[in-house]
């Protein structure tokens, strides 16, 4: 791929954007050269104004969504992809979240423009649990870890019983909830039909990835590492 493509396809601009600047010698290598449009591509030592390009396709980032933040492009009011450099929107292959967050839930989302990995991510054949906390707006039953772990409850409107949930209570209006499905409003329809109300939802891990300390807007591609780590508690 020549060099003007590479970088007009991370979305610094379009390529007629992206001549104007070589044209002005913005483009650089590590060493300060200026870099010519039909130059090899060397990811790693290309500079704009000095500072290395993003990453190339295949990126993978961990962001710590806030509430009132939503996960579609379409959407009206803010969404996750505002939290991210305006470039990171012009992206090709598109930059995607990996399933997706309500705007009143907050925690660790995943953003990736590798389909593959998307899928392998969210496929249920991964089984990756996904971990959250729950604040309740009434105190928990006593019942609620039995019902959720039967593998029986049946959700409103649906066919299919919820597979099997494991709940730890963390205070009496309060309960860690790890799931192997990721059904629309899951964890919000699971204790209301345990006839309680979810006043605050965070997402805390996926996988054997956990948010960890990233402070909330904030995000950072993942390593070889960390991708490792999101599966390493799975055997596939």
């Amino acid at each position: 791929m020549k060099l003007v493509k590479h970088i007009a396809n991370l979305g610094y601009g379009s390529r007629r954007e992206v001549q104007w600047l070589f044209r002005e010698g913005r483009i650089t290598n590590a060493a300060g050269e200026v870099l010519y449009a039909d130059d090899p591509l060397d990811h790693d030592d290309v500079r704009i104004d000095g500072e290395p390009l993003d990453p190339p396709p295949g990126l993978l980032l961990v962001l710590h969504k806030p509430t009132g933040y939503t996960c579609s492009t379409k959407d009206p009011g803010r969404v996750v992809f505002d939290l991210l450099p305006p470039r990171y929107r012009l992206r090709s292959p598109a930059l995607s979240t990996v399933g997706r967050l309500d705007r009143d839930t907050s925690g660790l989302l995943l953003l990736t423009d590798d389909g593959q990995l998307l899928h392998r991510i969210i496929a249920p054949r991964s089984n990756l649990p996904k971990v959250y906390v729950a604040t309740l707006a009434d105190d928990l039953r006593g019942d609620e870890a039995a019902l959720f772990a039967s593998g029986t409850l049946l959700l409103d409107g649906e066919k299919t019983p919820l597979l099997p949930a494991q709940l730890d209570v963390l205070s009496p209006r309060s309960a860690r909830l790890t799931l192997h499905e990721g059904r629309y409003h899951q964890v919000r329809r699971m204790f209301a039909a345990a006839g309680n109300h979810v006043a605050a939802l965070h997402r805390e891990r996926i996988g054997g990835l956990a948010l960890g300390d990233l402070p909330a807007g904030h995000w950072h591609a993942l390593d070889e590492s960390a991708r490792a780590l999101l599966f390493a508690t799975n055997a596939a």
